[in-house]
């Protein structure tokens, strides 16, 4: 396949040119770009579902599959729309793992040894909205495979996996590059650079400055300046906002306290018998393998869980289920999560998707004035998305997407902030980035984190605590709370 003087202009991000690049069969490429570099828009090319405004692609593969961030959004969001909930008295769990493999062409040997090659098995019976993003990427996975593509683009295909499922993920794939699947995959980050690849690319700013061999191209003078991470720290927080702080709050009343915590589907319990407290200024990481409950935890505390209600849960000083207002709890809260970004559907421009955090809905419904726009436009400069503030929220890349939603739950610097794999889809210069702006929150005033992050350098300085699940196959998740 051949990409001759390509020209692309989209209704929506910068235009892509390529001017000469060669991909053959049997080469594993790996395509490099920041957030907004174009990433999309080339895998769109190469699929057929956009057609370049100049040049050609010559000899382009008859069936090749698109898996993306994207792709995984809109199965979501069809199970939403085919979410029957509201209609029965109990919880939809939507299409299981098993019939949306069997969607592709029929339960057969196939699909069997497939699942059991991704550790997909356990998760057959189980609906595909209840599935973690990790768990829900895999299935995915499995569905491009079982299309049989003649080249398969992954993009971002290790976000939201944790370390075991990460390198089994590795495996995986350089067993299928291996085996002949003409892959390539799309990343914005450096870490997800996998050793078996043949050959790199680098994408910059909708241009295809450097291809090649691996060993030639990682080695070239561009390449090592696109991976310089030296600017990162060089801001200033906009102003913390008073209006949002807990007032006169002991050092030692919990935030959160949890006593026997249990949540169950109709698939199993996912966890019961958890103790847990949060105390202010008690950072604290909370890992564990994908599926064991993480995110379900941080939603209980949110109240995003219906069964926050059923549980012996107090957050803020409010037991829940006793009267309470909802929005008394999310006024002190931040909050970014895979499930906020599934679930941030509205229309609006970036800039009403940051003022939401300060009203605590997804979408504006309340009148905001001009304080709140020129905070919200700070954020966005500091996420360097300034000159996107008008663009519409779903317009946008999914990385610039999760920039918004991320300067959306800082926006308030709230005295409790939950972060559930918040750096998911970032290249590398705005993860740490992003990271670097929540230490300085942590140091600058009273914010408390909840910090969920499957990666291995993502283990903040400020962290005080962690609460470890350990999924035991026979005896379900166990619990294990850690001073760090």
């Amino acid at each position: 396949m051949r990409l001759a003087n390509l020209h692309s202009s989209p209704n929506k991000g910068l235009p892509l040119f390529v001017a000469d690049w060669h991909v053959s069969p049997g080469e594993t490429w790996v395509v490099l770009g920041a957030n907004g570099s174009g990433k999309s828009q080339l895998a769109r090319l190469l699929c057929g579902e956009l057609v370049p405004t100049g040049g050609h692609i010559e000899q382009r593969p008859a069936r090749v599959h698109w898996l993306s961030l994207e792709s995984q959004q809109d199965l979501y969001e069809l199970e939403l729309y085919n979410d029957d909930t509201d209609f029965s008295d109990q919880l939809d769990p939507g299409t299981t793992v098993q019939d949306l493999l069997a969607e592709v062409h029929g339960w057969n040997d196939q699909c069997v040894a497939l699942a059991e090659q991704l550790g997909l098995t356990p998760l057959l019976s189980r609906g595909y909205r209840l599935l973690s993003s990790g768990e829900g990427r895999k299935v995915m996975l499995a569905r491009a495979l079982l299309e049989a593509p003649d080249l398969l683009l992954l993009d971002e295909p290790f976000e939201g996996l944790d370390i075991n499922a990460r390198q089994d993920l590795f495996r995986i794939l350089g067993d299928l590059a291996r085996s002949g699947l003409w892959l390539m995959l799309l990343v914005n980050q450096r870490h997800d650079i996998p050793d078996w690849a043949s050959h790199l690319a680098l994408l910059d700013r909708g241009q295809l400055r450097l291809t090649g061999p691996m060993s030639k191209v990682n080695t070239h003078p561009d390449w090592q300046a696109a991976l310089d991470l030296s600017y990162i720290n060089d801001f200033e927080l906009p102003p913390r906002q008073s209006d949002f702080q807990l007032p006169q709050w002991p050092e030692d009343r919990p935030l959160v306290e949890l006593h026997q915590g249990r949540v169950e589907y109709a698939t199993g319990v996912q966890f019961e018998g958890l103790d847990w407290s949060l105390l202010p200024g008690q950072h604290t990481q909370i890992q564990g393998p994908n599926g064991c409950g993480k995110s379900t935890l941080l939603s209980l505390v949110s109240g995003d869980h219906p069964q926050c209600y059923a549980n012996n849960l107090t957050v803020f000083g409010y037991r829940r289920g006793r009267g309470e207002s909802i929005w008394d709890i999310k006024k002190h809260l931040g909050l970014v999560s895979g499930h906020l970004h599934r679930d941030y559907r509205v229309p609006g421009n970036a800039l009403t998707a940051v003022v939401s955090g300060l009203t605590d809905s997804i979408g504006v419904y309340q009148a905001t004035g001009e304080k709140e726009h020129h905070l919200a436009m700070a954020w966005l400069e500091l996420v360097g998305l300034a000159d996107r503030a008008n663009a519409a929220f779903r317009s946008l890349s999914s990385g610039e997407q999760r920039l918004v939603l991320i300067a959306r739950a800082l926006i308030k610097q709230p005295p409790l902030l939950i972060l559930d794999e918040p750096t998911q889809g970032l290249d590398d210069v705005n993860r740490f980035r992003v990271l670097a702006a929540v230490e300085r929150i942590l140091d600058n005033g009273p914010t408390t984190l909840l910090f969920v992050s499957h990666r291995e350098d993502e283990h903040l300085s400020l962290i005080r605590q962690r609460l470890v699940f350990h999924k035991h196959p026979a005896t379900g998740p166990l619990y294990q709370i850690e001073t760090a």
